[in-house]
């Protein structure tokens, strides 16, 4: 492939769609997980989830092909990240006007952040490799992408919960929605949902949606 040919701005194009879908994920996570602090520590979580997501991603992209190679990988993602989103939705509710403002709340919030990234940037990972077909320089564009679009996406979904609380709930959904289509996408989940299983497809995000709302509410009701 030669650079600036049509292939090339059509991989560069798809680079930056995936970038812009996938990482919506991430800042709904680092918005989620950093909602509690003060506006300092909003800052040092974003700047160090942000880095550790990447992170994570060029280390993923070496060991990828590897990983696929685990039994169940994806379910097993899938179910961790409907166990964080719920986390998340339940983590102890402070008055939007009183902002915690300690180290370890901070270490809690990068730790979450990044568990959650591990959890998740597989699918970004092999999503950026197939798009590129191995081409280095164009991963490495799209990886050094998605630290500016993780950013600001966290910052600016941190503004409007501050406004909107609903979206606390909806990036919460969100997250149970990204891991029913983990647990479909793994290839042995996918073997058995064929012929008359196959609306599960379908059905297993939108199950795991409704799930982390209504768990996630009814343990916060339990906490009140």
């Amino acid at each position: 492939m030669e650079f600036f040919s049509v292939e090339f701005f059509l991989m560069v194009g798809s680079v930056i769609l995936i970038d812009v879908i996938l990482g919506g994920d991430n800042a709904v996570v680092i918005a989620l997980a950093s909602r509690n602090l003060s506006a300092k520590q909003q800052k040092q979580a974003v700047l160090w989830g942000t880095l550790g997501a990447i992170s994570i991603r060029v280390g993923l992209t070496v060991v990828a092909v590897s990983l696929l190679k685990i039994p169940l990988l994806k379910l097993v993602g899938g179910l961790l990240l409907i166990w964080i989103a719920i986390k998340l939705l339940t983590d102890e509710e402070k008055d939007s006007h009183c902002k915690v403002s300690d180290s370890n709340s901070l270490i809690t919030a990068v730790k979450t952040i990044i568990f959650a990234d591990l959890v998740m940037s597989l699918d970004n990972v092999l999503a950026l490799a197939a798009v590129t077909k191995g081409n280095i320089v164009l991963l490495l564009f799209g990886l050094g992408l998605s630290i500016p679009l993780i950013m600001w996406g966290s910052k600016l979904i941190l503004l409007l919960m501050e406004r909107y609380p609903v979206i606390i709930t909806i990036g919460a959904a969100l997250l149970g929605y990204t891991a029913g289509e983990m647990i479909v996408a793994d290839a042995h989940i996918a073997s058995l949902l064929q012929g008359q299983w196959a609306f599960l497809h379908k059905g297993i995000p939108v199950i795991t949606t409704v799930g982390v709302v209504v768990v996630g509410r009814r343990l916060q009701a339990r906490r009140r």
